[in-house]
C-alpha cells in the first residue's frame, strides 16, 4: 500500500467526528500518559516500601474494589449532576489522592487511600464513555471508542516506559507527577469540554398526543434491562481473561525460568499491536453487525489464552498475546458501541457504570480465581479454563445477536419518547382512533333526538349555540395547536388537524379557524346534543 493511500485512510479514520471528541480524546491521552502509580504500585510497596507481596496483593484488591463501588455511582452522577461535573469531581479528587498516596507512612493509611485512589480514578469512566455516546453520531460512535481506547493504551505505552525513568529520582516524583498529569487532564475539560447531556425537554404545550416528559431511569431499570445484562455478564467473562495477563501470565513466565525482563517484551506486544492497527481495524468494525465481531473476539481471546499452556519460550508467550490482543482490539470499542446504542439517552451514566462495573469486578475477582487454580491444578489447567469460558462467551455473544434481531435496541426506536420513529408512530395511531370515534360519533343514535351532524357544523362554521355541550379550555388549545386542514364546500382549507378528541365523559370536540381567520368549534356532550362556538 503506497504512502498516500496510507495517508488517506489515516484521514478516514479520525475525520467527521465533533471538535468536543477530540478535546476529550485529548484529556484521555494527558490522562493516560501520566498513569503510573497503577502500573508501579505493587513494585512500589514491596521494593521501596518493603512490604510483602500478600499486603501488595490486599491494596491492589483494595484498588480494585473501590473502582468496582465507584462504577455504579459515578454512573448515577454522571445522570443526575452532568457529564461535565462528575468527570471534573473525579479528576481533581484522583489528583489530589494520588498526591496523598506518596506521603502516608502506616500500612492502614496506605491501604486506605488506595482503596480512595481506586475509587476516584475509575469514577471518570462512566463519564467520558457517556459524553462520547452523546457527542458522536451513532454511525461514528464504534469509530470514537476505539479512538479513545488508542489513546488509552498509546498513554499506557509511553507511560510505563517514562515511570521507570522518573522513579530513578524517587518514587514521591512518581506519584506527584502522575497528581500534575491527572490536574492537566481536569484543565483541558474544565477549558474546553462542554456539558453534554441531553436536556429533559416537555412537549409543546397543548399537544394532545405528546406524553409526558421521558421518565428517569434508575438502577433497577438498569437491572431488568435483559439483553444490557446479558451484555455485562459476556464483558465480564471476556474481562476475567484478558486480566489473567498481569498476574497468572506473569506467574507462569516465572515458573518457566523466564525473567520480568522477557514478561515486559512478551506484553509489550499488547501495547504495539493495538497502537499499531487500532485505527486500520476499526474501519472495518464501524457499521457492522456487533453480535458476530463479538462473538470471533471472544473466541480470538480464548484461543490466545488457551495457546499459553503450549509456551515455553519469549516468542511462544509473545504469539500468545498477540491472538488475544486481536480479539481485544475487536471486542472493546464494539462493545463500547453496543452499549451505547442500548442505553437510553436519559441513562447513559448509570448503564456506563454498570458497564465499566463488569471490570472492575473482573480486575477484583480474575486474580483471585486464577491464583487459586494455578495453586491447585496447575498453570495448563487454567490456561485450558480461560480456552473454555471464550467459547461460553462466544455462545452467549451468538445468543445476544439473536435477540437483538428479534427486537431492535432502545437507541433505535429511543426510550422515552424522544425518537421520531416512536413519536410519528404515537400520532399517527392517536389520529386513526380520533377518527374511528369521529364516525361512531356522527351516527344517530338508535334512540332520542337526533343530533345535527358535526362535519355540517364544521363546513358551515357556524350552527345553533343552545344546548351545545361543553368545550373545555384546554381541549381548545390543544387542539388549536395542530394545523391540519379540512376542505370546505368551497374548496377553501379551513385549520384543523390533530384537534379531534375525546373526552372523558364521551365529549367530542373540533376547533380550528376559517380561512378567514373565524375560530369555530364542533362538540358533542356527554348528554349527545352538538354545538359549534
Amino acid at each position: 500500500m503506497s504512502v498516500a493511500r496510507l495517508r488517506q485512510a489515516a484521514k478516514e479514520s479520525v475525520s467527521g467526528l465533533p471538535r468536543e471528541f477530540w478535546w476529550l480524546w485529548t484529556s484521555t491521552l494527558v490522562n493516560r500518559l501520566g498513569g503510573f502509580v497503577a502500573t508501579f504500585l505493587a513494585m512500589y510497596l514491596t521494593v521501596d516500601r518493603g512490604y510483602s507481596a500478600m499486603f501488595a496483593g490486599l491494596v491492589g484488591a483494595l484498588h480494585g474494589l473501590g473502582g468496582a463501588v465507584s462504577a455504579v455511582v459515578a454512573g448515577v452522577l454522571t445522570d443526575r449532576l452532568g457529564r461535565r461535573p462528575t468527570l471534573l469531581a473525579a479528576q481533581l479528587s484522583t489528583a489530589a489522592t494520588v498526591a496523598l498516596l506518596g506521603f502516608v507512612q502506616h500500612p492502614v493509611a496506605i491501604a486506605v487511600v488506595a482503596c480512595l485512589v481506586g475509587m476516584t480514578s475509575n469514577a471518570s469512566r462512566p463519564a467520558v464513555q457517556a459524553m462520547i455516546a452523546d457527542i458522536v453520531a451513532p454511525g461514528d460512535r464504534v469509530r470514537a471508542f476505539a479512538l479513545n481506547y488508542w489513546a488509552i493504551n498509546l498513554g499506557f505505552a509511553v507511560s510505563a516506559a517514562a515511570a521507570g525513568l522518573i522513579a530513578r529520582h524517587g518514587y514521591l516524583t512518581l506519584f506527584l507527577a502522575d497528581a500534575g498529569m491527572t490536574l492537566l487532564c481536569a484543565f483541558i475539560v474544565f477549558g474546553k469540554v462542554p456539558e453534554s447531556r441531553p436536556e429533559r425537554e416537555r412537549a409543546a404545550a397543548g399537544a394532545a398526543a405528546e406524553p409526558g416528559p421521558e421518565r428517569e431511569v434508575g438502577l433497577g431499570a438498569v437491572l431488568r434491562d435483559r439483553r444490557f445484562m446479558a451484555v455485562v455478564a459476556l464483558s465480564f467473562l471476556v474481562a476475567t481473561l484478558i486480566q489473567q495477563a498481569f498476574v497468572a501470565l506473569p506467574i507462569a513466565m516465572g515458573a518457566d525460568g523466564l525473567s520480568s525482563t522477557d514478561f515486559g517484551v512478551a506484553i509489550a506486544t499488547n501495547g504495539v499491536l493495538i497502537v499499531a492497527v487500532q485505527i486500520p481495524v476499526t474501519r472495518f468494525l464501524e457499521h457492522r453487525d456487533p453480535a458476530p465481531l463479538l462473538t470471533v473476539s471472544a473466541l480470538l481471546t480464548g484461543a490466545g489464552f488457551g495457546l499459553t499452556a503450549f509456551a515455553g519460550s519469549v516468542g511462544m508467550y509473545a504469539l500468545a498475546v498477540m491472538v488475544w490482543t486481536v480479539g481485544e482490539i475487536i471486542n472493546s470499542p464494539t462493545q463500547m458501541g453496543l452499549v451505547a446504542r442500548l442505553s437510553p439517552t436519559h441513562g447513559r451514566g448509570r448503564y456506563q457504570g454498570m458497564y465499566t462495573l463488569s471490570w472492575s469486578l473482573a480486575s477484583l475477582i480474575a486474580p483471585l480465581v486464577g491464583g487459586a487454580v494455578m495453586d491447585r491444578f496447575g498453570a495448563d489447567a487454567l490456561w485450558a479454563a480461560s480456552a473454555v469460558v471464550g467459547l461460553v462467551a462466544a455462545g452467549g455473544y451468538v445468543a445476544l445477536g439473536r435477540a437483538l434481531r428479534n427486537r431492535p435496541a432502545a437507541g433505535e426506536l429511543g426510550v422515552g419518547w424522544g425518537s421520531v420513529p416512536l413519536r410519528l408512530w404515537v400520532r399517527v395511531r392517536v389520529l386513526i382512533r380520533w377518527r374511528l370515534r369521529l364516525v361512531t360519533l356522527v351516527t344517530p343514535p338508535a334512540t332520542g333526538p337526533v343530533m345535527p351532524p358535526v362535519v355540517g357544523c364544521l363546513r358551515s362554521g357556524r350552527a345553533p349555540r343552545s344546548g351545545a355541550g361543553p368545550v373545555e379550555e384546554g381541549r381548545r388549545s390543544r387542539a388549536a395547536s395542530r394545523g391540519g386542514g379540512l376542505r370546505r364546500g368551497g374548496g377553501q382549507r379551513t385549520g384543523w388537524g390533530h384537534g379531534v378528541g375525546l373526552g372523558m365523559t364521551g365529549s367530542m370536540w373540533m376547533l380550528g379557524t376559517e380561512g378567514g381567520g373565524r375560530r369555530y368549534a364542533g362538540g358533542v356532550g356527554h348528554t349527545g346534543k352538538v354545538g359549534c362556538w
